[in-house]
């Protein structure tokens, strides 16, 4: 599948656009899935093979859904950076299978400046606001700290009761199967 030459925006910021993928940002996308770093919490990095074939599924289910893990674009210099989006859990053995995760990734040059803050506290308005969503769910292998962070900074809250072992992290990786769930409820959803 060839990515479209013009992006769909999904939503501004004030520092971003996030945005479905276009061609060009291919090597972004490699980039992050094989970068040691980025992939810490993985038990896997993928091959050029395997990102472009994820990518072209990334972007299949934003344009069949308009859900999905959208590229995230810094305005000031029309760069990718990475990605954060809202996209179905896909777990049905843990969650129902109406559940929506919000989930990010960036390159490691541009960790540090809020990026991905900024871009979930968007999503997850868009999420409530726009799409009517009643909850969004994080979650995160236990010790990802910088993940769990920023799902605290924007405002989801911890669900221990929610905690699970991910059914897809193999047995030759077990730091890696507990993860923590985090929440956001609609304020429609909230008591008065």
């Amino acid at each position: 599948m060839n990515l479209a030459g013009r992006p769909a925006i999904i939503l501004e910021t004030d520092r971003l656009l996030v945005r479905s993928w276009i061609e060009t940002d291919r090597n972004l996308f490699r980039e992050i899935n094989a970068d040691a770093k980025v992939m810490e919490f993985f038990a896997f990095r993928r091959s050029h093979e395997e990102a472009d074939a994820l990518l072209d599924k990334v972007n299949g289910s934003i344009q069949d859904t308009g859900l999905g893990f959208y590229a995230l674009e810094l305005k000031a210099t029309a760069e990718p950076i990475g990605f954060c989006g809202l996209s179905l859990a896909n777990l049905p053995d843990i969650f129902p299978v109406e559940t929506v995760e919000i989930g990010w990734r960036l390159a490691t040059r541009f960790w540090g400046h809020g990026y991905v803050t900024e871009a979930a506290r968007a999503l997850l308005d868009f999420a409530f606001v726009e799409k009517r969503m009643a909850a969004v769910l994080a979650f995160a292998v236990a010790a990802n700290h910088r993940s769990t962070g920023v799902m605290e900074r924007i405002g989801m809250s911890r669900c221990p009761q929610m905690d699970f072992d991910h059914p897809r992290v193999p047995d030759s990786h077990p730091q890696l199967r507990r993860h923590v769930v985090y929440a956001a409820v609609s304020d429609a959803m909230k008591p008065a």
